[in-house]
This record gives structure tokens, C-alpha cells and sequence, in this order.
């Protein structure tokens, strides 16, 4: 089962750098998105899915079943966090292009001319 959720995450990643790779903005857009996605997905496959050593558990009371690592589910939680912040300050960023240029092309935004700075600083 380990090694289909590695393909699995292999074959994401490889999608997902496709996209970024591309110039259309929102399918960069997205392929970040999708990164992120298969980066989670590595970690989970990285971290197994049950720990060997159990959690704190009182003195004389009995281990039922193995719990989860709490170290994957903190790095995933972080990732997830870090993901949808990348995502929404690119989303920001695409939708600045967009109504610069009228474009989604990535070329098309090294043409934008830069704004007149409105109180210029001359030299004394």
C-alpha cells in the first residue's frame, strides 16, 4: 500500500511541475497549488501510518491500539498552512497581472511599464 501512495505522490508532483512549468498564469496558479498537495502527500507516506512508540498515556493503564505520529500530523498541518498562503498571495498576484496586462500569459507581464513614481525625490 506504501508504494501506490508514492506513486501516487510521485505521479502529483510530476503534474504539478508540469504546470508550474507552463505560461499560462492560472495553471501556474494551480500547479502550486497541487504541489503543495503532493508534498503533503509525501509526508504522510514518509511518516508511515502508525507510530511504534505510543503516546503519553497514565501509568497502569492499558494500550489499546498504536496512535498516529504526531510529528507528520504537525509538519502536514504546517505544509496545509503554508500551501494555502502561497496559493492566496499568487491568486493576488495573477489577478494584478491580469488587470495590468488583460493577459494570463507570463510573457505578457515583462511589458508592463512600471507607474510613474507620483512625488519625485531630485537631488539637491
Amino acid at each position: 500500500m506504501t508504494l501506490i501512495q508514492a506513486i501516487a505522490a510521485a505521479m502529483i508532483v510530476a503534474c504539478a511541475l508540469h504546470m508550474v512549468l507552463s505560461r499560462n498564469l492560472i495553471r501556474i496558479l494551480l500547479g502550486l497549488a497541487l504541489l503543495s498537495t503532493g508534498v503533503n502527500l509525501m509526508l504522510f507516506v514518509a511518516g508511515g501510518i502508525a507510530s511504534r512508540q505510543p503516546p503519553l498515556i497514565r501509568e497502569g493503564a492499558k494500550v489499546l491500539e498504536e496512535s498516529a505520529d504526531p510529528l507528520v500530523q504537525a509538519l502536514i498541518l504546517t505544509a496545509i498552512v503554508i500551501g494555502f498562503a502561497l496559493t492566496v498571495i499568487l491568486a493576488a498576484i495573477v489577478l494584478r497581472g491580469w488587470r495590468a496586462t488583460r493577459s494570463l500569459d507570463a510573457r505578457a507581464l515583462g511589458a508592463v511599464d512600471q507607474p510613474a513614481d507620483p512625488d519625485p525625490v531630485e537631488p539637491a
